[in-house]
């Protein structure tokens, strides 16, 4: 048996009155996940368990069956997991994004979050900016990483292990004046990220990217600490080996804190000009190497969500269908190897919010020997409308695998 996790990140969506009352989902061009849904078990689940911030780590670690109360301890840590970085046990992770603020002749505090991703910068270009705050606040017990494109790390050594930091995301288009860690334990970030707009603001990478018409990387933004998680190991539990692809460190780190294989993918970028069809390629060859269970995680939903980018996220949900979805469902198919294929996205991202939220998401559960009645089309409201609810996502695995 052949199973397939395909998380297409942020993709459940509100509807829109631009696209006539359709959400993205129903707007978008994609026969493959429509002719699946048709003949799945249909449903919604809630990732995010009340009272926790709707993360794409704490969905995504119920997704994989681990229960967020219990295994969520921050996104960060998971990253430097994936990042190859050693962690003692009192070592704190903190994301590093690299955003754009705005420039405007005012103090720091006055400026406007524009971007939490500075116009998706290369890493190339981030790395010299990495080493330029390494090479200005870096000692001993505090020390920068350079992750992909804007999300980056910064380890302390007895850094404070719990904060209230507010998401970049979370503030586009706001003054950040209110959402500075400006009380006494958010003192030393408070005071690093003001010094870096004075770093990073006329860095040789910032005033190129300005010429070529680009937002500068202008600050760095702290937040999501935590020390490294423990999570039981995926095989022993489900008795399957399993390969996570993914271009988000993040997802990279959960699977390998679960014992999974991580395979990288040239071009896997997380945004909608990712590399979809090598995703495919690696899934195809994770099965032909004995893998059973692919863990495919797409980051650009999500992006083009938090970037306010509708035309973009309709184009990302039609790519995932015709250069994952199908090419990886006839691999399946033509092995003559009984299979299962799960697609949902992990938490909505809605392009009206540009921040996660907290709805239920839809699903499908395929499987190649068994077919049930399902929905005319893989939606949101056809999905809830299935009347198959489940409240803990970290159950939904349990409904696949044991089905």
């Amino acid at each position: 048996m052949k199973y397939l996790i395909l998380v297409c990140d942020g993709m459940a969506d509100y509807p829109i009155e631009e696209l006539g009352g359709l959400t993205p989902m129903e707007k978008a061009d994609k026969p493959f996940m429509d002719k699946l849904a048709k003949v799945s078990i249909c449903g919604t689940v809630s990732n995010v368990p009340d009272g926790m911030v709707p993360e794409s780590d704490t969905a995504n670690i119920a997704i994989m069956s681990y229960d967020p109360k219990i295994y969520s301890k921050g996104r960060s840590p998971l990253e430097a997991v994936s990042m190859g970085l050693h962690m003692d046990d009192d070592d704190t992770a903190y994301r590093c994004n690299l955003v754009t603020i705005s420039e405007e002749d005012c103090d720091y505090d006055e400026r406007t979050m524009l971007d939490h991703s500075a116009d998706e910068i290369t890493t190339a270009e981030a790395d010299e900016l990495i080493k330029a705050l390494e090479a200005h606040f870096g000692k001993d017990g505090l020390h920068f990483y350079t992750g992909v494109s804007y999300r980056h790390c910064m380890i302390v050594k007895n850094g404070i292990e719990k904060y209230n930091f507010m998401r970049p995301h979370d503030i586009l288009t706001q003054k950040i004046t209110n959402y500075l860690p400006k009380d006494k334990d958010g003192e030393m970030f408070y005071k690093m990220m003001r010094e870096s707009y004075d770093i990073l603001e006329d860095h040789p990478v910032n005033v190129a990217r300005r010429e070529r018409g680009l937002r500068p990387a202008n600050s760095a933004w702290f937040w999501s600490p935590g020390r490294r998680p423990s999570l039981p190991v995926f095989k022993e539990k489900w008795g399957l080996d399993a390969t996570v692809i993914s271009a988000v460190d993040l997802i990279k780190g959960i699977g390998l804190c679960a014992g999974m294989e991580s395979v990288d993918v040239d071009g896997a970028t997380g945004n909608v000009h990712t590399n979809y069809t090598g995703k495919a390629n690696a899934a195809i060859d994770a099965y032909k190497r004995g893998r059973d269970l692919v863990y495919l995680h797409v980051e650009a939903p999500d992006e083009c969500g938090h970037r306010a980018e509708l035309d973009n996220k309709i184009l990302s949900v039609e790519k995932i269908d015709k250069l994952i979805l199908e090419p990886v469902y006839n691999y399946l198919a033509e092995s003559k190897e009984e299979f299962s294929i799960l697609v949902l996205p992990d938490h909505p991202t809605p392009i009206c919010k540009r921040t996660h939220t907290m709805e239920p998401v839809p699903f499908f559960i395929y499987s190649s020997d068994k077919k049930s009645d399902g929905v005319e089309m893989y939606s949101e409201k056809n999905c809830e409308s299935a009347g198959n609810y489940i409240p803990d996502g970290y159950r939904l695995l349990e409904s696949f695998i044991r089905k």
